[in-house]
């Protein structure tokens, strides 16, 4: 069984492997394909590498933070399912989504309300979207409360500084799907032992709904 959650910043074979050939794999993979402050960040010519690794049944997802032509062209033809976009405009993203022919989600960054209410203007183009603390490459959090009761037609995906120690239910309380990343590593990388424990815990959560 698939879990409804994505597992952000993967950098290197032998972690990818490891999710997809899970036995309860997430449902996304994220890749930081254009942001060079995050430790996380994968050069294009190690990226093309890396997603020679078989999806199986994730979806790859690439991580663009306002992205150009020239990174959108060079990764056109690698085998994503989903672009993850920040700091887009809404003319942005529909030409992309066009040009490019792949599912969107919007990420909307929150500090306070007047932030919330940005995803309105994404909503007939996002396939997915994601409400993410302002911090980029630092893990940050937000207040999750402020998007606790929207009701809105697109999946909802939540992220920003989400742990395995804290109530993963409550967060699936929130959202459809759970986005985490610098809460499955130990000394800035990627913890084999916290993603087998986090997608055991998302399992259990999904068995008892």
């Amino acid at each position: 069984m698939i879990q409804p959650c994505k597992i952000c910043g993967i950098s290197d074979p032998i972690t990818l492997e490891f999710l997809t050939s899970h036995p309860t794999p997430p449902k996304m993979v994220g890749f930081i394909c254009n942001w060079p402050k995050s430790k996380r960040f994968v050069e294009y010519d190690k990226l093309k590498e890396l997603l020679k690794v078989d999806k199986k049944k994730s979806e790859y997802v690439a991580v663009l933070v306002k992205p150009n032509e020239n990174i959108l062209e060079k990764i056109k033809d690698l085998p994503f399912d989903y672009y993850q976009l920040y700091d887009c405009m809404p003319n942005e993203i529909k030409l992309i989504k066009k040009k490019y022919n792949k599912k969107i989600i919007v990420a909307i960054t929150v500090k306070d309300q007047n932030d919330v209410v940005k995803y309105l203007d994404y909503n007939e183009l996002a396939d997915i979207i994601l409400f993410d603390s302002k911090g980029y490459e630092k893990s940050m959090s937000f207040d999750h409360q402020l998007i606790k009761n929207l009701k809105i037609n697109q999946e909802l995906m939540l992220a920003g500084n989400i742990q395995i120690e804290d109530s993963l239910k409550t967060y699936k309380e929130i959202a459809d799907i759970i986005d985490i990343s610098g809460g499955l590593e130990t000394s800035g990388l990627k913890d084999i032992s916290k993603i087998n424990i986090f997608l055991k815990k998302i399992k259990l959560i999904n068995n008892e709904a």
